[in-house]
């Protein structure tokens, strides 16, 4: 039998993000938020949930363009740190050694250790109470070449990226479970549209 835990923030994995920004003095700036994830196929969008209490809201709807830098599992404490603390406050590439490079298309930094960078310009916003949703538009997609598979597209078990958990925990992928509209084919029968 199943157990009601109420309305709660219980879908998971939520992926971990570190939106980037420039402050209105121009400094890089990041900020990590697992509360979001893609939400468009076409136009290819994602969005993100800020609070708006946060400095990167200030420069979400200041510069209308963010990146979101997908840290690995080597990074999962600088990703932790740029969560725990306010770019008002601490220069967080700075305290942990890692670089701000500038996007060429849009008006964002991003994390050039991280493996895999999205690179976005605002769409529109939502409040929604606590958290206001960004969405942005992808306008490009950058990852590390050496983390593509042969088939072109990032190689989970390469890239090693990490999801937030409940409990307040980071865990990475362990592997391929099945091959997507692939797997299911069995239950299709005659009719494979959904």
């Amino acid at each position: 039998m199943k157990q009601s835990l109420g309305a709660r923030t219980i879908i998971y994995p939520a992926p971990v993000m570190v939106v980037g920004t420039y402050d209105s003095r121009d400094r890089p700036n990041v900020m990590t938020a697992a509360w979001g994830g893609i939400c468009c196929s076409q136009p290819p969008c994602l969005c993100v949930g800020v609070r708006e209490q946060r400095y990167t809201y200030e420069a979400l709807t200041a510069r209308r363009a963010f990146t979101i830098s997908l840290p690995d599992r080597a990074h999962a404490a600088a990703a932790d740190y740029f969560g725990m603390v306010s770019g008002r406050d601490a220069d967080k590439f700075a305290r942990t050694g890692l670089t701000a490079a500038r996007s060429r298309l849009v008006d964002a930094p991003y994390v050039a250790e991280f493996p895999l960078i999205v690179e976005c310009v605002l769409r529109g916003t939502m409040d929604l109470g606590a958290h206001t949703l960004f969405v942005g538009e992808i306008v490009d997609v950058r990852v590390e070449e050496a983390l593509l598979g042969a088939d072109g597209h990032p190689d989970l078990e390469k890239m090693e990226p990490i999801a937030f958990m409940p409990g307040n925990d980071y865990y990475g992928f362990s592997g391929r479970v099945a091959a997507a509209f692939s797997a299911g084919a069995m239950y299709c029968g005659e009719n494979q549209e959904g």
